[in-house]
């Protein structure tokens, strides 16, 4: 059985690299029906899941990989990439943090950059949903409109899904005309967002910490900022103690000592000032 699983699951990689995902995920549903215990194929059909924007469906194939195998990077990560796309930045900075851990365990895992700005987005994210609920609580009128533009939005999805299900529309068309909705809803809310913002800039802009200002370890903005040699700054605490685990850049995974850092002082003066003028940091 664990041998017909895996002719399937390459007829199934062969689909995915075409771009047909919607063959590739059954081509995958196939294989695990022959393999049930395979955390691999779970991942595979997550990642044919997240292409064709099945979210919840990606988000149960991760789980399912991960209790089969705890330790496993990749489903920590597409778990992380479909909790965005359903707007939950807390779960998935949790599950881009785990994937991030599992890349560090490596010293020389390619990943570790990709994955390092998946925890970054999230992040962000969810210190814009603080924001965006800060300046809710500002503007009636704002919070009122941004949920009409939503409402909207669920009125087509539901129109959406019942049409396909009537066969008026195929699940690729669907997905591509629920990409389309969400794009449109999304910028006609941050036009909303930028015309309350000119109106009121002193309570109503967004706070943000400049990506630069933002260590790639702790992701946290940094205080004592070190440059290596080949130009990546970090926090000295911070990668310090990373140097202690493996003497390796946590981002190019090329060799690293202590002797190699150098004080970022133009960044540090930065930092400093951001700091100065931005009390709330303290909470991002």
């Amino acid at each position: 059985m664990a041998s017909k699983a895996l002719l399937l699951k390459e007829e199934g990689n062969r689909y995915f690299q075409e771009g047909n995902y919607k063959e590739a995920e059954i081509q995958y549903t196939r294989a695990i029906q022959k393999d049930p215990t395979n955390p691999k194929l779970f991942t595979n059909r997550a990642s044919a899941r997240i292409r064709l924007q099945a979210w919840d469906s990606c988000i149960d194939d991760c789980i399912k990989s991960i209790e089969l195998e705890p330790a496993n990077l990749k489903a920590y990560y597409l778990l992380a990439q479909a909790q965005l796309a359903l707007h939950h930045p807390n779960e998935a900075l949790s599950s881009a943090m785990t994937a991030y851990e599992e890349c560090l365990k490596s010293p020389y895992n390619p990943s570790t950059s990709m994955v390092s700005s998946l925890v970054l987005q999230a992040k962000k994210e969810k210190w814009e949903a603080k924001e965006r609920e800060r300046i809710r609580r500002r503007s009636e009128m704002l919070r009122e409109l941004e949920l009409a533009l939503k409402r909207n939005a669920d009125d087509e999805f539901q129109s959406l899904e019942q049409r396909i299900q009537n066969g008026e529309v195929s699940e690729s068309e669907g997905a591509d005309e629920r990409q389309e909705v969400e794009s449109e809803t999304d910028r006609k809310i941050e036009e909303l967002w930028l015309l309350f913002e000119a109106s009121d800039p002193a309570n109503m802009a967004r706070r943000e910490i400049p990506d630069y200002m933002i260590d790639n370890i702790s992701f946290e903005i940094m205080h004592d900022p070190v440059t290596t040699k080949n130009g990546q700054s970090y926090d000295k605490s911070t990668i310090l103690e990373h140097l202690r685990r493996s003497e390796t850049d946590p981002m190019t995974r090329q060799p690293l000592r202590h002797a190699d850092l150098r004080p970022n002082l133009a960044l540090k003066q930065a930092c400093e000032e951001f700091l100065e003028n931005n009390g709330w940091v303290v909470d991002w």
